[in-house]
């Protein structure tokens, strides 16, 4: 992991820790409101949400439930509402466990970075403590614990804010999981959901398809029939003005041309031929080289990979840069292609200013259809300000 990437799972851990902190605090302050089963579950689904986004769980917020009456404390279908009374208590001691010592490493910190170089605007019964209860009363304490203080508590920071973070969350998500029969159930809507997106976008791409075929390649192949059909009359009329014949054919010549060009585009839309010609490395590479954007580019041994599955990785590839280009304002990007048993990883990384989102037509919801209809999974990063990295991992075992 590069020290860039650490620093922000670094920040995003101190703010979630923070972040559990308050809302231990406030789960204590508003428990006779949050005791009420809507409320609860409305709280637990943020949380669920929350710990989701720190560990790149997929599908792992959703909707509140909107159940009434008795259904709403007992629950008996999906038995979450239990769960997230439950969750209350456990939020209540684990955000005060966990979040207190974040607060205390940062509070220090900045008490620090004040008090090193303004120790002497406090007076003497306020004067600054390092280190607990070490008062500052001169530059010697304050150039010498001040620094101290503030590279141990960041080194402190660095090293535990991210898998504390982690375990909260962890600790969330486990408390508010579903029963095998509730995954089972939400597995289903997941897969008739995208079952759904990919009939829709088959049935888009077969319309797509028909369209540039009837009004492109079909329109050309009509024309030069009909330019052969007067050439040949008018051959047949006047075999000596060959400059007329000449002329049709030389205009039903380059109309061939032309239907063949629109004709691979429409092939290379259904599945690139660079696939099939020089495989997956060489389509990527071909990608990665005429990328707007400096890309480097790194694969592994893949062994034998399913045709499906590569051109979901090509069509991935090729749009997530295009984005980069477009969108990010990047200048590097790189693409990591690697294998773990039956698992195709995909890490599509740049530099860029982040901030992307596939609710917003980054084409990022394009990639996510394409992948979900074989399964798959895609996890995006893209905090506001960079950088930005989009995983998609494929089953591709046989």
């Amino acid at each position: 992991m590069t020290s860039d990437r650490r620093w922000v799972r670094v920040r995003r851990g101190g703010v979630y820790l923070l972040g559990a902190l308050v809302s231990g605090v406030a789960t204590v302050l508003a428990l006779p409101l949050l005791c009420i089963p809507r409320f609860a579950r409305l709280w637990a689904n943020w949380h669920r949400g929350r710990a989701g986004r720190l560990l790149g769980a997929p599908f792992a917020s959703r909707p509140a439930l909107h159940a009434t009456g008795r259904r709403a404390w007992a629950d008996p279908v999906t038995g979450r509402t239990s769960r997230a009374l439950l969750w209350l208590p456990v939020n209540a001691i684990t955000g005060v466990a966990f979040g207190l010592p974040a607060l205390l490493c940062v509070g220090n910190i900045v008490v620090a970075v004040i008090a090193t170089p303004l120790w002497w605007a406090f007076g003497l019964e306020d004067r600054p403590r390092l280190f607990i209860d070490v008062a500052v009363t001169g530059w010697a304490t304050a150039v010498t614990l001040g620094p101290l203080q503030i590279l141990l508590l960041t080194a402190l920071a660095y090293v535990g804010f991210p898998p504390i973070a982690r375990a909260h969350a962890r600790i969330c998500l486990v408390v508010l999981s579903d029963s095998t029969d509730e995954q089972l159930a939400e597995r289903v809507a997941v897969l008739t959901r995208t079952r759904a997106d990919v009939l829709d976008a088959h049935g888009a791409e077969l319309r797509r398809i028909e369209r540039d075929l009837h009004d492109g390649t079909q329109a050309r192949l009509v024309a030069i029939a009909m330019r052969l059909a007067v050439a040949r009359q008018a051959f047949s009329d006047n075999p000596q003005d060959e400059q007329f014949v000449e002329e049709l054919l030389r205009d039903a010549h380059e109309g061939t041309e032309e239907a063949m060009t629109e004709l691979r585009e429409v092939i290379r839309s259904v599945y690139p031929p660079i696939l099939a010609d020089r495989g997956l490395d060489g389509a990527l590479t071909a990608v990665t080289t005429g990328c707007g954007v400096p890309t480097r580019l790194d694969i592994d041994d893949l062994e034998r990979v399913s045709p499906a599955v590569e051109a979901v990785v090509y069509f991935a590839v090729a749009e997530a840069l295009t984005n980069v280009t477009k969108h990010s304002q990047a200048t590097a990007a790189g693409v990591r292609v690697s294998r773990t048993a039956d698992r195709l990883s995909v890490l599509i990384t740049d530099n860029g200013t982040g901030g992307a989102d596939d609710r917003q037509g980054t084409g990022i919801a394009g990639i996510r259809r394409r992948v979900l209809a074989l399964d798959g999974t895609v996890e995006v990063d893209s905090p506001a300000g960079g950088p930005t990295a989009i995983t998609v991992e494929l089953p591709c075992g046989w």
